[in-house]
């Protein structure tokens, strides 16, 4: 029961960045703008977010400015596909590549470390909560220990995620705004005519994406881990946009893909070294390529066909 327990917290830990990075896909992806560039706007936000603590002691700061340059990365993806109209998946690759040599390059000439920030101390990073009554509740058995172990103990980051995925599906579906992006990734030249800049609304949607994307990569960085280390993304952006994907642009069913990415992954880690009736112990860098391989054939549509928005990755013209 513990074995099981701790395996579904490690489950939404690992699962965090992945919700706010799906999250910030379905606003981009909504408004009709690829974004492949969840994966650098990941990595930015974490070093910008190590690197900043380091430097003040403040995990605050170093989530805004987390938070800032994400936004900035996204302005400069808007700016290459919302203004000039280029192709939407190769600024976002260069953006990924932009993020992945920057961070190294600034990292080296800012703490000699090879790319690395210092590691960072408790109180410079965003410890677990541990919510009222947890002591008294240990006394009730099972939900005693679901409340220990699932409920309790998190960072304020988890709590942010968890709370997106509702913000997210209220925004898009009982709000004036809502409305416009979902229509504007469907039919742009509507929205148009209606006298609403599509431009502007895309802009928006990229910076509230931005905004999550920096909270996920604080939670790398200065939370979940305790300073940067080079390519620290490792794929979770990719991962995301496959959940994005996969839950077909929902709000709710991407969060449910990325719980199923961070259970596999959670898995997996626990199960390394382990030997396993009739199989015995599976090689370590097969269960490591577990959650990318289940993303390949999630893509390949082995279940089911997702229908994207009918204007994604079009540039709008008058």
């Amino acid at each position: 029961m513990l074995q099981l327990l701790l395996t579904f917290d490690a489950t939404l830990r690992l699962a965090t960045p992945l919700i706010l990075c799906a999250m910030a896909g379905i606003f981009s992806e909504r408004s009709g703008i690829v974004d492949i560039s969840l994966e650098g706007k990941l990595l930015s936000g974490a070093f910008v977010a190590a690197a900043v603590t380091a430097l003040t002691g403040s995990p605050w700061i170093g989530l805004m400015a987390a938070i800032c340059a994400s936004v900035f990365m996204s302005l400069i993806h808007g700016f290459a596909c919302i203004t000039h109209r280029g192709d939407q998946v190769v600024s976002g690759l260069a953006i990924n590549i932009l993020a992945s040599g920057l961070t190294i390059i600034i990292g080296i000439a800012l703490f000699k470390k090879g790319g690395q920030t210092p590691a960072l101390s408790s109180d410079e990073r965003f410890r677990g909560i541990e919510w009222f009554g947890v002591n008294l509740m240990d006394n009730i058995p099972i939900i005693g220990t679901i409340y220990r172990q699932l409920i309790s103990g998190h960072s304020l980051l988890v709590y942010m995620a968890l709370l997106a995925v509702p913000l997210c599906a209220f925004i898009l579906y009982r709000t004036r705004y809502g409305l416009r992006l979902r229509a504007v990734g469907e039919k742009p030249e509507s929205v148009d005519s209606a006298g609403v800049s599509v431009a502007w609304l895309r802009y928006r949607a990229l910076i509230i994406g931005g905004i999550f994307c920096g909270i996920a990569g604080a939670y790398l960085s200065i939370s979940h881990g305790a300073n940067f280390v080079r390519e620290m993304s490792a794929g979770k952006g990719y991962i995301a946009l496959a959940a994005v994907i996969f839950g077909n642009w929902r709000p709710i069913k991407a969060f449910y893909a990325c719980l199923l990415f961070g259970f596999l992954d959670a898995a997996t880690s626990r199960l390394q070294g382990v030997d396993i009736p009739l199989i015995g112990e599976i090689p370590i860098q097969l269960m490591l390529a577990i959650p990318y391989i289940v993303t390949v054939l999630l893509l390949a549509g082995f279940i089911g066909r997702p229908t994207p928005p009918a204007a994604i990755g079009v540039p709008y013209e008058k």
